[in-house]
């Protein structure tokens, strides 16, 4: 079942669907509910660890150690997982991984594949690739179940149907599922799902995974999840294929020690993942019978050679900058244009698109610092934003040439703040322009041509009558009258 891709390249920019969410009272209600819930969760099983900050620290040296080295231990991982009976393939973008995909799952001979939620697959529209070549995709997670059957496209990195409530997830397995009566309770609709898979699990003879880690010294891959969906499609089939970016790699196997700490507490408030997945190769009689790895670059290594953006890459896929931020918490996922939305998915999507498109996503932040402070691995998103905002003025302003209005006018202030006559000067000027925009209560709801943008989505207060500097002087020269 195909859906519409998000995609950067033909997405609106994120203001223009950002005013689309915010509109949609329901979906900022599903959003806000969801993310305190998780938030919640989040801050008690956190708070029972005293040392929360050293594992922060620790996991954020383990993801730039593998990252500065990240070329030897892919090739160890490889050299480890082919030992082990398994095939590694290497993708150098998105077009390759998907032309990868088809032709195992199609060697395999199958017309359906059962698949484990994966923000990678999504990244790559992988499912519309396979329904091209005859076959189609299952998703088995609940959320990417709800997502698929009702046409619709994931709001979130570890929740894709937060912005859907329970009573819109009836309607959808009510309709798509062919059910003449269902409950509204949580477990009711648990249990459609499960009577609605099970078939498919027994049956369906290839599956495919994202996947959490690659460890480099065993050739494992590693998945954590907390239904159960996983462990089935990692078991039943005879056929399992594993798509992951190469910044999925740890060096040891140890590693996860602390990853499998800080993951499911910053992702669902979880001490634990109820299901963590690891498999090496293949063993007789046990698990699929044919496994292979598809290793994806898709402008990672681009990510990695930038010094201030490589960061981004230490980012285990937790959601925890989504559920804290302020602005998504608005807006939902959808308004991002991508599946990686939120704030990583601000810095995230412009770097994996080279710079190229979604330039409007480093600026769906307001610089508060709340993303970095839950993220658990310690990535300074507010640093690369502005990192990246740095590079959008920049193309533009190649792109415009000497007549770019902003370049203009950045430079026009810095001429007016180098010096004091001339800022008083502009003050004076800019309080006798503003008395036709101001109103009774001294706001100003609308400003003309280009500065319309600042009033759009906020007012501006009046300049005030008399500056600091000079009701200073006045007082001065009042002292100086008395004295």
């Amino acid at each position: 079942m195909s859906r519409i891709p998000l995609d950067p390249a033909t997405a609106p920019a994120f203001p223009k669907a950002a005013k689309v969410s915010l509109h949609d009272l329901q979906l900022r209600r599903n959003v806000k509910h969801a993310t305190n819930v998780i938030q919640t969760k989040r801050q008690r099983v956190v708070g029972e660890r005293p040392d929360w900050q050293q594992l922060r620290e620790a996991g954020r040296q383990i993801r730039e150690h593998a990252l500065a080295y990240m070329d030897e231990y892919l090739e160890q991982f490889e050299r480890n997982c082919e030992a082990a009976g398994g095939h590694v393939h290497w993708a150098r973008d998105a077009e390759e991984a998907r032309q990868i995909v088809v032709r195992l799952a199609t060697e395999a001979g199958s017309r359906e594949v059962v698949k484990i939620k994966s923000m990678t697959t999504e990244e790559i529209h992988l499912n519309n690739a396979l329904e091209a070549a005859g076959i189609n995709a299952i998703e088995t997670d609940l959320a990417e179940l709800i997502i698929q059957l009702g046409q619709d496209q994931p709001s979130h990195i570890v929740v894709p149907a937060l912005h859907k409530s329970r009573h819109e997830i009836r309607e959808i397995f009510l309709r798509e599922m062919g059910l003449k009566h269902l409950g509204e309770e949580p477990a009711d609709l648990a249990e459609a799902a499960r009577t609605y898979l099970r078939k498919k699990f027994l049956t369906v003879q290839t599956a495919i995974s994202g996947a959490n880690f690659l460890i480099a010294e065993t050739g494992s891959v590693c998945i954590v999840e907390s239904e159960g969906n996983g462990r089935m499609c990692l078991t039943l089939p005879q056929t399992l294929i594993t798509i992951a970016g190469i910044d999925k790699v740890l060096p040891r196997f140890q590693d996860l020690e602390v990853m499998l700490q800080l993951l499911p507490r910053s992702a669902t408030g979880e001490r634990m993942n109820p299901y963590n997945s690891i498999w090496t190769g293949l063993h007789e009689n046990d698990g699929p019978r044919n496994f292979h790895v598809v290793l994806m670059d898709n402008a990672r290594t681009d990510v990695l050679a930038d010094p201030e953006g490589r960061q981004t890459l230490y980012c285990i896929r937790c959601g925890a900058c989504q559920n804290a931020c302020p602005v998504y918490r608005q807006t939902g996922g959808h308004a991002y244009g991508s599946v990686y939305a939120g704030p990583i998915g601000a810095i995230l999507t412009p770097q994996l698109q080279k710079m190229e498109h979604a330039q409007s996503l480093p600026y769906a932040s307001s610089l508060c610092g709340a993303c970095y402070e839950v993220c658990p691995v310690k990535i300074n998103i507010p640093e690369v934003l502005i990192h990246l905002r740095n590079k959008v003025v920049k193309q533009q302003t190649r792109g415009m040439g000497r007549l770019n209005p902003e370049a203009v006018a950045m430079k026009v202030l810095g001429m007016i703040f180098r010096s004091e006559s001339r800022f008083r000067a502009a003050q004076k000027f800019g309080r006798a322009a503003e008395k036709p925009l101001v109103n009774r209560e001294g706001w100003i709801g609308w400003l003309p041509g280009m500065l319309g943008g600042w009033t759009q989505a906020r007012d501006l207060h009046a300049m005030p009558q008399q500056t600091f500097r000079e009701w200073f002087d006045a007082r001065e020269k009042k002292d100086r009258g008395h004295a």
